[in-house]
This record gives structure tokens, C-alpha cells and sequence, in this order.
């Protein structure tokens, strides 16, 4: 099981686009249209799979929201902090 990191770790180590949510991380990826978000959500879904770390993941018109938080650690953690910044990269 992973540490949970303090509000000042997670503060310093949140990738861009991303905040705290009480004890998850939250992020909106928006999108021209539906079917891009619907591609992005799978693409995290691999990753998600990949790392075995899944998120909550809603998917609107024009908007992917992800949230990560380590259940088995009963907040946030590197794991999290990790598939964050792997979901922006295929964002970019």
C-alpha cells in the first residue's frame, strides 16, 4: 500500500490543470465535440489499466472529467499523482 502524500506534497507535485477535491484529484479535459473526449477516455483507461490505478472518469459533450485517489491508501498518492500527469500528456 502507498503513503499518502500531505496537502504541501500534494501542492508541489500536482500537474498542471489539476486540484485537490478533498482527498482526490480532479481534472475537466475539454474537447471540441463528443467523440474526442470518448477517444481520450479510453486512452486513460489503458493507462489506467496499464498501471492498475483506475479512475472515475465522466464523459459529457465536450468534457472528460478524471478523478484519482487511492482507495486502498484512503487518499492521495504518488500513484495518483503519476496517472495524472501521464492523462496530460496524451491530453497534449
Amino acid at each position: 500500500m502507498s503513503d499518502t502524500l500531505s496537502d504541501e506534497e500534494i501542492d508541489r507535485q500536482l500537474p498542471d490543470g489539476w486540484e485537490q477535491d478533498g482527498e482526490e484529484i480532479v481534472r475537466t479535459f475539454e474537447f471540441d465535440s463528443y467523440l474526442p473526449g470518448v477517444g481520450f477516455a479510453s486512452g486513460v483507461a489503458g493507462l489506467a489499466e496499464a498501471a492498475w490505478h483506475h479512475p472515475e472518469i465522466t464523459i459529457t459533450w465536450g468534457e472528460v472529467e478524471v478523478r484519482l485517489t487511492t482507495h486502498d491508501a484512503g487518499g492521495i498518492t504518488e500513484k495518483d499523482i503519476d496517472l495524472a500527469a501521464r492523462c496530460n500528456e496524451i491530453y497534449e
